[in-house]
């Protein structure tokens, strides 16, 4: 860099334009054109200063020191040559290196060679040569004309020079295609609000068709309407893309174009959280019972390490379906700590996620049965349904319907995934459950198996591989017996008979005496849907186990051979009750009267304390002597004497018996 160095040897200058081509002719020019010099600070011979070397000499070496330095950077911003910037000419500094910063790489190199060639020139004025042979002299030793260099700095064509700008902005303002601040085309207010409104619409409606319409009605307004083109460029430069996409494309189209959370399953290891969803492939499926539909599959996969764990196949997506296939992973790998899961009516069953605090669906009541996954210690939580970023699982869906539904075993099947997307041999063909179970099994083994997962718990491993490597060395919570009854069987409220404790449950009666204590209470019932007839488990609403009940099978009316089986059960029920009853009494009930008391004294009354008082007793005076004595009769025979209480109860009587019963009166009696 010429900043750096400004002394040169003559082996430095031989050869180069304007000098001789040997390091003795150099010596020879500067001592006859009388050069600054001084020795060399390593080694023999002089150097020579930069200031004193020939004009085109000069622009080669710095054509050479810009070449190492493209962008010119070295040259410091206040030289004595910067031009200051014209006084009618203003520029906003954030908006020249914002367009810059948006220009692709060739009009960037472009301007970095421009500012390499105007560096050269500015150094030859500092050198004290004219401006206008600094750029002969440039443009010469770099192959380019003199003019083009000179227009680059003062302008052309109105446009603004490199010396209209400050030097630290010469880069930005060098790149082709600038025009500095442009004028606006004239356009009326109402005219941009009208083109506005009919043109951000979800509709979508086509920009010329906005614009015509915009033509039609601005006379009417006197409005004053610019180009097509300045209204597009408008709306491109002052709506916002997000306003933009939201307008025309709507709600989904904008969160879409959000970039996905990248959510880092390293925090968990194999089986610690699990996600579960329902898919219907697009494949036509015979059922056994000659109906065809398409299947819903609903599965299970690992959160760490993206195995499919556990699915199972059923016309819809049910809560049977989630039950069962949570029991099938269960059984196989363990207990996961996590769950998520969307907020649909078949995961989020009362019989999965019941009692959960943060359950949604379903108002939560007190007989609520609490869910298998709170029982099993698996904590559920809710993401958005048709949210793709939020369930890993609806990606692996996206390779089955690739690798099963377009399988070729099942070629005639394929439904096609949209109505407009349906195969030319559409309904052609369906296959029996059967079939479709195999090959759906193969091909999630093989998409388990398949190497080469980019993610970065994977690391171009397989599924499998992931997961049994994390699975060996993490603590797994195993399922109990009672455990697994609480997914093997459904569970639906129940109330029991409030005379037998007998519970019906689709047109079965079920009965054992341990349902003797809950008369009338409501249970749950845990079944297996498919085998009815087999026994069921109750359990009481907050999940106590009752016990096993035997499903009563209903018999003709002339079995015999039942009735006589009922009889014994009967009785066996009875003697069972009857040697319970004996077991718990030790005494009989003679035993029991045996041991009372035989005699007791009686006790002496008590002392009465309190004396009926006689109040209201008159007594006649004369002469200071009471007229009578007190009399010592009670208070009933004062009143038999003054009401003759006896003879009035005596005829009551009489005439009761005369009058009712017939009978003898008391005259009669007596007589």
């Amino acid at each position: 860099m010429i900043g750096e160095q400004q002394w040169f040897s003559a082996a430095d200058l031989a050869g180069l334009p304007g000098m001789p081509g040997s390091t003795r002719g150099v010596n020879k020019a500067a001592a006859r054109e009388g050069w600054s010099s001084r020795k060399r600070r390593k080694g023999k011979g002089y150097e020579y200063a930069f200031d004193d070397l020939p004009a085109e000499t000069q622009a080669a070496i710095l054509k050479h020191s810009c070449a190492a330095s493209p962008q010119g950077a070295a040259l410091p911003a206040d030289t004595a040559h910067d031009a200051p910037a014209a006084a009618a000419f203003t520029y906003d500094r954030d908006e020249l290196w914002a367009q810059y910063e948006r220009k692709a790489k060739g009009p960037k190199g472009k301007a970095q060679q421009r500012l390499a060639l105007l560096d050269q020139v500015m150094r030859l004025v500092d050198a004290g040569q004219p401006i206008k042979d600094a750029f002969r002299n440039v443009g010469q030793a770099n192959g380019t004309s003199w003019r083009t260099i000179s227009g680059w700095y003062y302008g052309t064509n109105g446009k603004p020079g490199a010396r209209d700008f400050e030097r630290a902005d010469w880069l930005a303002a060098l790149v082709p295609g600038y025009v500095g601040r442009t004028v606006t085309a004239e356009c009326s207010p109402g005219a941009w609000e009208y083109f506005k409104a009919d043109y951000l619409r979800l509709a979508q409606p086509a920009a010329t068709a906005c614009y015509e319409r915009l033509q039609r009605i601005a006379p009417q307004k006197g409005w004053t309407v610019p180009s097509l083109k300045t209204l597009e460029r408008r709306i491109e430069r002052e709506i916002a893309p997000g306003a933009l996409i939201l307008a025309r494309q709507g709600r989904e189209a904008l969160a879409q174009s959000y970039p996905a959370q990248q959510r880092d399953r390293s925090v968990f290891h194999a089986l610690e959280a699990v996600n579960a969803d329902g898919h219907k492939f697009d494949v036509f499926v015979r059922w056994p019972d000659g109906d065809v539909t398409r299947p819903m599959m609903v599965a299970w996969q690992c959160l760490y390490s993206g195995k499919l764990l556990g699915w199972r196949i059923d016309r819809s997506e049910n809560a049977d379906s989630y039950r069962l296939s949570f029991g099938d992973v269960v059984e196989r790998y363990g207990i996961p700590e996590h769950a998520y899961l969307d907020n649909g009516r078949g995961i989020a069953s009362k019989m999965l996620t019941g009692g959960a605090p943060t359950r949604y669906r379903f108002k939560i009541k007190d007989e609520d049965p609490v869910g298998i996954l709170p029982q099993m210690g698996t904590t559920p939580h809710w993401t958005t349904p048709y949210h793709g970023q939020a369930k890993p699982i609806e990606r692996a869906f996206r390779d089955l319907c690739e690798y099963v539904a377009k399988h070729p075993a099942l070629e005639g099947a394929y439904t096609g995934n949209s109505p407009m997307a349906k195969p030319e041999n559409y309904g052609s063909r369906a296959v029996d459950l059967a079939d479709f179970l195999a090959v759906l099994d193969t091909e999630i083994k093989a998409h388990n198996a398949r190497e080469g997962r980019r993610s970065t718990v994977c690391a171009g491993r397989s599924f499998d591989e992931t997961f049994a490597e994390s699975y060996a060395r993490s603590e797994i919570r195993r399922a109990t017996a009672g455990q697994r009854r609480l997914w093997l069987l459904a569970a639906e409220g129940v109330r029991a008979s409030r005379q037998t404790g007998a519970i019906t449950l689709m047109d079965n009666t079920y009965w054992s005496d341990c349902l003797a204590r809950h008369k009338g209470d409501k249970l749950i019932v845990r079944f297996d849907p498919d085998h009815l007839h087999e026994a069921v488990y109750a359990y009481t609403l907050d999940g106590r186990f009752i016990g096993a009940i035997e499903c009563a099978q209903a018999a003709g009316f002339n079995d015999t051979r039942a009735a006589r089986e009922h009889a014994r059960l009967r009785k066996q029920f009875v003697n069972a009750n009857r040697t319970a009853l004996e077991r718990e009494k030790q005494l009989s009930a003679a035993d029991a009267a045996r041991q009372l008391p035989t005699e007791t004294d009686d006790a002496d009354p008590p002392e009465r304390r309190v004396v009926r008082g006689t109040f209201k007793q008159t007594r006649q005076v004369v002469n200071g002597a009471p007229l009578t004595e007190p009399s010592d009769e009670t208070e009933e025979s004062q009143a038999e004497t003054r009401f003759g209480w006896h003879d009035v109860m005596d005829r009551g009587l009489d005439h009761l018996r005369s009058t009712h019963l017939g009978g003898p009166t008391h005259d009669d009696t007596e007589t």
